[in-house]
């Protein structure tokens, strides 16, 4: 049945007219992250059975995040991840998910304007030859943000961008395609490519978690959804879980199956060290600046949400507060690009703490606060499961932050960051 009482919202609106298709591609889009490009140096640290392993354990404990969010949400009757807060903790519970979502989304979207601001310099380069201050990394994110990333931000509903969503998915998929030949044509001969860091097999687990990341997006996109009901949500949920696994575990293989031990952890310098200016492989480096420029204006629109249910609680759409949310966010993520030179560590401490609460820990409590005990007793299954799994929410973050405390006396500093 439609979850009840459910009409307007701070967030936009509700039409429900958003289709399934279009839901699957909003949500692929936010879980598949940047990570996408370390996930065959994981595989290589860990083997192919491990990681099989690995991935499908945690995309399947993803699937089970978003059943509890699902459930809490029914019974609220509001399809708002702050309001589950407010439903499970009072306000502080609304405040704390607002501000986990905030910080998480605003890193998503610094570390894909940081490929942009990397990247697209060095393709421009390549086609181009030198050109003077178009090879500027802030320049080029500054007319990215306006001319591309800006006015999809200002569409009024998620649903619209189904697809953009859509197309920056077959941009992945091309660059899977890519990678798959890259495989059987490159030579295994790579003794000239050497990785300069030993990597961590303790690493890969967080890092696939993180990989999964799509939460805050969940109940937006179960908002306009046409037809909504709690099961048609989670075959979204599942299907976009089942196409993100698919193509982070073929992307790992090939990439891995081209370079085995020489895998670097960003798999297009690998490729660029073998032949800088292979053809192919800038056209994929053009698909994925173009798959994570895409992927920006679909973070934003849970941040944007989690402010107005924060500060304007209950009051309708109004396109001034939409328009300035949505400004202040991007100036903001700009000036992180463009004015803090490594924000990895910032990345990484955001990364451990905010993934872990958004997977595990807050849907696990929301879950067990939510569902009334004379529906669910305590002592009931699915609540005993419920609080093991924000139990693995807490062990997930001590391992995280764990390994960047190692990092840190170890003087060799690596990003957790959620995607």
């Amino acid at each position: 049945e439609p979850t009840p009482g459910v009409g307007p919202t701070p967030g936009g609106g509700f039409e429900g007219k958003t289709t399934f298709a279009m839901s699957v591609f909003n949500l692929s889009n936010a879980i598949m992250g940047s990570g996408i490009l370390g996930l065959s140096y994981a595989m290589s640290n860990t083997g192919i059975v491990l990681f099989l392993v690995l991935l499908t354990c945690i995309a399947c404990l993803s699937c089970y995040s978003v059943h509890l969010l699902l459930c809490s949400a029914g019974v609220v009757g509001i399809r708002a991840y702050e309001q589950l807060g407010l439903r499970a903790f009072g306000h502080p519970g609304k405040i704390l998910a607002a501000v986990v979502i905030t910080l998480h989304n605003i890193g998503a979207m610094s570390s894909y304007l940081f490929i942009i601001k990397s990247e697209l310099p060095l393709v421009i380069q390549a086609f181009l030859g030198q050109t003077d201050w178009f090879m500027n990394g802030n320049y080029l994110i500054i007319i990215v943000t306006l001319c591309i990333i800006l006015p999809l931000a200002l569409m009024k509903h998620l649903g619209y961008l189904g697809y953009t969503s859509g197309f920056s998915l077959s941009c992945m998929v091309f660059f899977l395609s890519a990678v798959s030949l890259r495989r059987w044509s490159s030579s295994r001969s790579l003794s000239h490519v050497r990785t300069s860091s030993q990597f961590q097999t303790a690493y890969t687990i967080p890092i696939l978690a993180f990989a999964f990341v799509c939460h805050p997006e969940v109940l937006p996109i179960y908002t306009e959804l046409s037809n909504p009901t709690k099961r048609r949500m989670q075959n979204i949920g599942n299907v976009s879980i089942l196409g993100m696994f698919t193509m982070y575990f073929f992307t790992a293989v090939f990439g891995y199956l081209t370079f085995y031990e020489n895998t670097e952890a960003e798999l297009l310098h690998t490729y660029s060290k073998v032949d800088p200016l292979d053809t192919l492989i800038l056209c994929v480096r053009v698909a994925v600046l173009v798959a994570v420029t895409l992927t920006v204006p679909v973070v934003l629109f849970p941040i944007r949400r989690a402010l107005l249910q924060l500060l304007f609680p209950g009051r309708p759409f109004h396109w001034l507060r939409h328009v300035s949310i949505a400004l202040c966010l991007l100036l903001v993520v700009n000036l992180l690009v463009i004015l803090v030179p490594d924000i990895r560590d910032i990345f990484g401490i955001t990364g451990a703490t905010t993934a872990p609460s958004l997977i595990f820990i807050l849907p696990g409590l929301f879950y067990i606060r939510i569902i009334p005990t004379s529906q669910e007793p305590m002592n009931s299954r699915p609540k005993i499961q419920a609080a093991c799994f924000t139990a693995l929410g807490f062990i997930f973050m001590t391992m995280s932050l764990t390994f960047i405390g190692l990092d840190w006396t170890s003087g060799d500093k690596r990003s957790l960051g959620g995607h």
